[in-house]
């Protein structure tokens, strides 16, 4: 979702009558959203920057229920970019809105709401001052908690407001809540199961009727809102706490995954992560096969899921894993090399959840699918290159590496082999005289020779330095 600019442009209407002068038409919060998806799929643009692996599945079936006018309901394990799914919307929307000056529900100029703004509407006329909201205003996002309020949804009496004279019948004495206060925008509820039943019974009449109770008596709004939420798969059938009249009030049910192909995970790792030092693609690579191989893995709980943070944070411990190895070797540059991948399962075992029958095994488990996932990267990025030199090579000239073994050590030990050449060219080595990229890209070469047993490894008692012969 995009930063809010500092002030709207000068040029914008300041007044009712401005406004109608200018001729600017009242749309609905649907009908914008509905015109400017419209738009952009016509003109080729993307409606969705930012959000990957859901173009062929995902954003179709959204895009439908959007043009449909549908509240939306988001179905997904944890970590599928729900939520970044649902900031995203806010994107469609009109850059600028006029709101009545000063009011407390941000309502249209042409179509007050709220008691006190249709009395000063009726006073003032056409002099009625218009104020401009940026689009990224209009979006309000709530995680739905155990202890979340009928109050903080919908509203509630201001006693300030009853101390001061008014009476508890008077529709201005109330504080009005999240919902409301979104007129004419996005209402996003994050987790949307957790909210207590009761809770839940309050959104009914805001979705159908567009009204709202609060404290025994209805107060009228036709609130210009689009609801969309996100729910767990498991809560949302297995559990069941959704009740079934919200369930029947959303338009359309949406349906996330988890990356398809190992380039859309390498796309989202590469777009989210904050990396302090250099992680080649073969790396990036090695991190979301092994992923996508914990979500496949009978020993993980898949009803919990293997977030795409899970990723993400992987590929920022080989990034610092790197930086900590170059501030021990004292190399100026810090390249990530297959040994940096060795931190990743120490420090992620908590953000996985294992089956109850594998306690235990958790950390050979992750070791195994990381070698697995090393192995299928070497073999789908150096396909077709004949390392049986190589092989026969450090056999007789074994080549130390490690995390205390500088890259230009590594390099000075290999033999020269026309496939390293091939290897270099394939892994993003070739054509730079610092020897991080090449060390890398032999590392990987040796480890799947390893992994293949067409070499020997042998490694420190502390885990320092390890050998290839």
């Amino acid at each position: 979702m995009e930063a809010v600019p500092v002030t709207p442009p000068s040029d914008l209407p300041r007044t009712l009558g401005a406004l109608r002068a200018s001729g600017h038409e009242l749309k609905g919060v649907k009908t914008e959203i509905r015109d400017n998806l419209l738009a952009a799929l016509r003109e080729g643009r993307d409606p969705w920057p930012g959000i990957v692996g859901f173009e062929s599945t995902v954003l179709p079936q959204l895009e439908r229920a959007l043009i449909a006018g549908h509240d939306v309901v988001l179905l997904g394990e944890r970590g599928q970019g729900k939520t970044r799914l649902l900031r995203s919307i806010a994107n469609l929307l009109d850059e600028w809105v006029p709101v009545v000056e000063g009011s407390e529900l941000g309502e249209h100029p042409y179509a007050p709401i709220a008691p006190e703004t249709i009395r000063r509407a009726a006073e003032l006329g056409d002099d009625l001052p218009v104020g401009w909201v940026h689009r990224s205003e209009r979006y309000t996002e709530k995680l739905a908690t155990p202890d979340t309020a009928v109050a903080d949804l919908i509203g509630d009496v201001d006693p300030v407001k009853v101390a001061e004279g008014r009476s508890l019948g008077d529709p201005e004495t109330i504080h009005f809540g999240l919902v409301p206060r979104a007129h004419r925008g996005i209402v996003a509820i994050n987790e949307l199961p957790d909210l207590a039943e009761r809770i839940q019974v309050a959104l009914l009449n805001v979705m159908e009727e567009r009204d709202i109770q609060v404290r025994g008596y209805t107060l009228r709004l036709p609130l210009d809102v689009l609801l969309v939420a996100s729910a767990n798969p498991e809560d949302y059938t297995n559990r069941g706490r959704i009740i079934t009249p919200l369930k029947d009030r959303f338009g359309a049910e949406v349906r996330t995954h988890y990356p398809l192909e190992v380039s859309d995970e390498v796309a989202l790792v590469l777009q989210e992560a904050d990396l302090s030092a250099e992680v080649p693609r073969h790396l990036i690579e090695v991190v979301a096969r092994f992923t996508r191989h914990l979500r496949e893995s009978s020993a993980v709980d898949q009803g919990s899921g293997v977030s795409a943070r899970f990723a993400v944070a992987a590929a920022e411990t080989v990034a610092a894993a790197a930086l900590r190895r170059a501030a021990l070797t004292g190399e100026a540059r810090a390249y990530a090399r297959p040994v940096d991948l060795e931190a990743v399962p120490a420090v992620l075992r908590g953000k996985i959840e294992f089956e109850s029958g594998e306690e235990g095994r958790e950390e050979e488990v992750l070791e195994h699918l990381l070698r697995r996932s090393v192995a299928d990267t070497a073999r789908f990025a150096l396909r077709g290159v004949d390392l049986g030199e190589l092989a026969d090579e450090v056999a007789t000239r074994r080549v130390r590496t490690g995390e205390r073994v500088p890259a230009a050590e590594v390099v000075a030990k290999l033999p020269t082999v026309d496939s390293l050449t091939e290897v270099a060219r394939r892994l993003g080595a070739e054509g730079t005289e610092d020897p991080g990229p090449m060390a890398s890209a032999a590392e990987l070469a040796l480890e799947y020779l390893f992994l293949t047993r067409k070499l020997a490894k042998d490694e420190t008692d502390d885990g320092d330095t390890v050998e290839y012969g």
